[in-house]
């Protein structure tokens, strides 16, 4: 694979590091409002790495984490489709990043080390990407440019600033997480697109699950990049989600 297709696959490109500059300023711009859109026209991949990836974080996660990995992968694509179509990377790359992006908050890696969740999530996330078991096959193990772009991604999804760029595929996992957690940009994506996902993948009260772990985070690092957001204020935001409160 070329340097420019291995950019485009993985998602490389690099688009402006604000939500609210990116959602206004990027074109071509929409038409008409967001559609609805079901979820079997956004599946999951089924190759071997993608099945090996999702099996790990199932078993890992908690299942009101887990289920948010892949409402923010559904949702994400549904926002690319609608307001990014140009935007070129694989739905294995971006579904890599949404299944571990949220690998650092469990309670084994909260104790495991004293770095941010979402730092210490990027390089786990590198590590389990490209190990490789005695039954694994070769196409079951990321290539490394693939493996450091989920990893980047995750570093920075959180990382909500005004300035900069960051990659396209980090750039669509801040927007899926910030709109399933604290219900910005709404018009990016359609009520009913919203009942679909929420249907297969409960929310099984994750504004307080997630607002709970980000207390507990700060609580034993008052340090974390968690705090950038506001200690008080991120998960204020979590808690007072109307968008997504009807289905809590």
């Amino acid at each position: 694979m070329s340097g420019q297709d291995t950019i485009l696959e993985y998602g490389y490109t690099a688009v402006p590091a604000s939500a609210k500059i990116v959602v206004a300023e990027t074109t071509p711009k929409p038409s008409s409002s967001a559609q609805p859109f079901a979820l079997s026209s956004i599946p999951t991949p089924n190759t071997a790495l993608a099945k090996r990836i999702h099996n790990y974080a199932k078993s890992h996660l908690p299942e009101p984490t887990f289920n948010h990995s892949l409402r923010v992968y559904h949702y994400g694509l549904a926002i690319k489709k609608y307001r990014f179509p140009t935007w070129s990377f694989s739905d294995e790359t971006y579904l890599l990043a949404c299944l571990l992006h949220d690998i650092g908050t469990t309670e084994e890696n909260l104790a495991k080390t004293r770095m941010s969740f979402e730092f210490y999530g990027g390089f786990l996330a590198l590590e389990v990407l490209q190990s490789r078991d005695a039954d694994d096959n070769a196409n079951a193990v990321a290539p490394r440019e693939q493996a450091e772009s989920v990893a980047e991604s995750i570093i920075r999804h959180q990382d909500l600033c005004e300035v900069g760029k960051i990659t396209a595929v980090g750039q669509l996992l801040q927007l899926a997480t910030i709109f399933d957690n604290t219900g910005s940009y709404a018009d990016l994506v359609h009520l009913d697109t919203i009942e679909a996902v929420t249907k297969a993948y409960p929310r099984l009260d994750w504004k307080n699950c997630f607002a709970k772990t980000i207390r507990k985070e700060i609580a034993l690092k008052p340090w974390a990049h968690t705090t950038a957001l506001g200690e008080e204020d991120f998960p204020a935001k979590v808690l007072g989600n109307t968008l997504m409160a009807p289905y809590e």
